[in-house]
């Protein structure tokens, strides 16, 4: 028997109502690869100089609130509001606080990293941004200690061949991200549909994972094809995003899938019944209790879209640039998302396109990048468009004076990469990619003195 009563929509929507006066701000989420200088091979979460023995160094050095999943540290609390996690495959992702303006946003974040970078090679590693492990296979990975990954490995292996790289992208898959503010349902709607309209395009500026085990793999994003195999009814570009976009659309489309896991009071992960969460509302779990506003907040986060949507915007698509151009990407969407007149033209550019299509320029951008076609035009003059609107976004802000003027700098890597339709990933290719020469030129404390700890 169900012991609670059931939520209605409005309920599930209260999630997305938003306070009077909140303000636009920007979010910045940076996955890193802790890698071994020498190998370029994953890090371990025990032992001295594990992961584990990191997280504490970074815990009592910055007077942090460790986050602790069975038994076991695996993320921080920073007193900015920061926070610092392991993902499931062993990356080090730091989620900087919301800012007022990208350029407070990327300060902060660069600021954080230094510190993160300098507790690393205390313990005899790097810390790498990119887009994947680049010598790592999926038998090399080390897995943390994290309450959901087993059941979640569970879940992509019972999905056969449309999720056969569900472990690939838990354990070898990096990315940049931002998150963005939305006012009102009718702003969080304008901004969605824009995101995922643009996001396919946008992916092309970024590409930059060509390597897999050490070795050129044939592609240009292997992070892009892995998400291609990995949960199709909750990954890359979902249909509610597209078209005619509203906010009951994306709650009945949420309805309509199952959840991956429930977190039950004592933390323990445990797997969701495969049925639609619209069916655990009505009749409950196997326990008999209803699905409850925990459940679809679990629920949204387990939605891996290229857009993900929650009390924020968090556009996800993108692979991540080397670290010296990591500021590119919130720069980039920044300027798209918080300048109306550019946020309008952008959509209008590729608002026609139907989901066939961008699943089709996903896969063609995976390989080619900007000589990729979308819906029968070119890839690389339709990023330099939105690279212009987003330019133009940025400059109205600062001269508004929400933005500070430093950020139309940060745009440089992709500029330069739009001009020369030169892709991050083919500049790796032509670089000496053994493991000690990537590491030494990819690491986020490339000015750093390096040294391994004692043995």
């Amino acid at each position: 028997m169900t012991t609670t009563s059931a939520l209605s929509i409005d309920d599930l929507r209260s999630v997305f109502t938003r306070p009077p006066g909140v303000r636009e701000r920007v979010g910045i989420e940076l996955e890193m690869a802790p890698l071994d200088p020498a190998t370029g091979l994953s890090v371990a979460y025990e032992g001295e100089h594990g992961l584990g023995a990191f997280l504490a160094t970074a815990r009592d050095r910055l007077d942090a609130e460790p986050v602790h999943e069975q038994g076991n540290i695996v993320g921080l609390t920073l007193a900015d509001g920061g926070q610092i996690s392991l993902e499931n495959g062993g990356a080090v992702e730091y989620s900087s606080p919301p800012m007022a303006t990208v350029t407070q946003a990327v300060d902060i974040t660069r600021a954080n990293l230094d510190l993160m970078a300098q507790f690393a090679a205390e313990h005899g590693f790097a810390i790498v941004a990119g887009a994947n492990y680049p010598f790592n296979t999926i038998t090399d990975v080390h897995w943390m200690p994290n309450a959901r990954g087993d059941v979640m490995r569970a879940h992509f292996a019972s999905l056969g061949r449309a999720g056969i790289y569900g472990q690939h992208v838990m354990g070898l898959t990096l990315s940049t991200q931002a998150t963005f503010d939305y006012r009102d349902e009718a702003d969080l709607v304008e901004k969605l549909r824009m995101q995922a309209a643009v996001s396919t395009v946008a992916t092309a500026l970024f590409v930059n994972s060509p390597l897999e085990g050490g070795r050129p793999c044939g592609a240009l994003s292997r992070r892009m094809q892995f998400f291609a195999r990995f949960d199709p009814d909750r990954d890359r570009v979902v249909p509610a995003t597209l078209g005619d976009v509203s906010l009951s659309g994306f709650v009945a489309w949420a309805l309509s899938i199952p959840m991956v896991y429930r977190k039950r009071r004592d933390g323990v992960c445990e797997p969701a019944p495969r049925r639609p969460f619209s069916d655990l509302l009505r009749n409950g779990f196997d326990d008999g209790q209803r699905a409850g506003m925990r459940d679809w907040s679990a629920h949204l986060s387990q939605i891996y879209s290229d857009i993900r949507v929650r009390e924020t915007l968090e556009v996800r698509a993108v692979d991540g640039p080397p670290y010296a151009a990591f500021a590119s990407v919130p720069a980039f969407w920044t300027g798209l998302t918080y300048h109306a007149p550019g946020r309008s033209q952008a959509w209008e550019l590729v608002r026609h396109a139907t989901l066939a299509d961008h699943l089709e320029a996903l896969d063609d951008i995976a390989v080619r990048g900007l000589r990729a076609t979308f819906a029968g035009q070119p890839v690389a003059e339709l990023a330099a468009e939105l690279l212009r609107l987003s330019e133009a976004g940025l400059r109205a802000r600062v001269a508004a004076g929400l933005e500070d003027e430093r950020a139309l700098s940060f745009l440089d890597p992709i500029r330069e990469v739009s001009a020369t339709r030169d892709t991050f990933a083919q500049r790796l290719l032509r670089e000496d990619y053994s493991p000690d020469r990537y590491v030494a030129a990819h690491r986020v404390d490339a000015g750093h003195v390096r040294r391994r700890p004692a043995t």
